[in-house]
This record gives structure tokens, sequence and C-alpha cells, in this order.
């Protein structure tokens, strides 16, 4: 039977594809306190705009491509069962060829109806203010704001506790219920934590190996180390 290894990604992996992380140094989201534009009182309040701030994220999404970190996650796939939670809200690990991947936090290309919210369209284009599902209901973007519950929280725990290695790569670790997934996984497995500023140390978490790398330096080298070590 094949080994098992998951992977927590965060809004590092992402970014040297050119999305920027999630919260800047100054607290704020592309100009935007956080609540005005990725919360339901935000979207209550003005819904406008954070449709507006959605459709600029969508079109920036369509011009950018994976990085290499993306692409050696996918190749972890001939060689382990691998499956990737991520928080981001970006299809670059689908694009770069990962085809099991859970997102804690929705998903940019997907809508769903203020209605009925298992009602969910893929959607690439702009989401404006007026459109509606089949039943009437405003269209919303596809993400777990602040405030909301993360759906595939369980699942996620889950796989983590099957887990035969661990990545964690690029997230602050501060974000939960994300950040707790660590906590689930299987004593004495390998865990690699790649981040270029770290918060996790070594002594720590048994097993846990530290890679102050920006992912797409960082990735190909613990993917080679679980090659050489757990297959």
């Amino acid at each position: 039977m094949r080994k098992k290894v998951v992977v927590l990604t965060g809004a590092g992996v992402s970014a040297e594809s050119g999305i920027k992380t999630f919260r800047d140094a100054d607290g704020l989201w592309e100009g935007h306190d956080v609540m005005e534009v990725a919360s339901p009182n935000g979207f209550a309040s003005n819904p406008k705009l954070v449709l507006d701030f959605y459709n600029q994220r969508r079109r920036q999404l369509l011009e950018v491509s994976p990085n290499e970190a993306h692409m050696a996650l996918a190749n972890l796939e001939a060689h382990f069962k691998t499956t990737i939670i991520t928080q981001n809200i970006d299809d670059l690990h689908e694009r770069a060829g990962s085809t099991d991947v859970v997102h804690l936090h929705g998903e940019l290309f997907k809508v769903r109806s203020t209605g009925n919210q298992n009602l969910i369209l893929d959607w690439k284009k702009d989401l404006n203010w007026g459109d509606v599902c089949e039943d009437g209901h405003q269209l919303r973007p596809h993400i777990v704001w602040f405030g909301e519950q993360v759906p595939m929280i369980e699942k996620a725990i889950e796989i983590t506790q099957n887990a035969d290695a661990l990545l964690i790569i690029g997230t602050s670790m501060q974000v939960y219920p994300a950040a707790g997934l660590i906590q689930y996984t299987p004593d004495g497995i390998p865990i690699y934590f790649i981040d270029p500023k770290p918060n996790l140390a070594s002594n720590n978490h048994e097993n846990l190996v530290v890679l102050a790398e920006k992912a797409s330096v960082g990735v190909p080298i613990a993917v080679s180390r679980l090659i050489d070590t757990i297959t």
C-alpha cells in the first residue's frame, strides 16, 4: 500500500506566482480592512464592494501560473497517495496537476447561492449584483469568510490522522482551525515546515524538520527527502 503524504499549504506557496498574501503587514488586504471584504457583515453592508473585490482577485488569478512549488507537490503523486489541504482560494495546485485538493477556505472560481449554500456553480467571469441562482437568490463568492464555519475541517482532520508524512508550506500557523491540524498527526511521522520566516521550532514537535526557505526552494528539497526516506 502506498504511503499517504498530506500537505498543508498557505499563501506562501502561491506568493511566488504573483498572488499577494492574504494580510499585509499593515493588516489590510489590497488596501481594504479584511472585515469589509471577507465577512458576512461586510457583504451585508456593501455587497457591491465585496463583489468587486473578488472580481479583481478572480481576474488576477486568470493571469498567473503555478510555480515550482506547485509543480513539485504535483509530482509527489507519482510516489505517494497525496492529499493537499490548502487555505488558499486559488486553483494553482489543480493547474499544476494535483488531483486531490481540499480547499478549507473555499474557491475563487466558484460561487454559491445566498439562499442555498449547497448550490455551488463554477464561475470565472465577474460576479455582479443582480446575478442570481435558478431560485432567484443573489450569488456570492464561494469563500469561507471570517465568522463562518469551515465545513471541510472535519474531512481535513480525518485525512491528517492517517498521514504517513506531513508537509506544511507557506503558512503562519496562526489561522485556526487550519493551524490545529498538526495536532492530529500520528506520533512519530516526519513533518516538514517550509517558510522563509518559520515560526515553528524543531524542538517543539517530534521529527519536525524546518526549512527556512521560500516555497520554490524548500518544497523540492522536502519532496526529494520524502522520496528517499519513506517510499
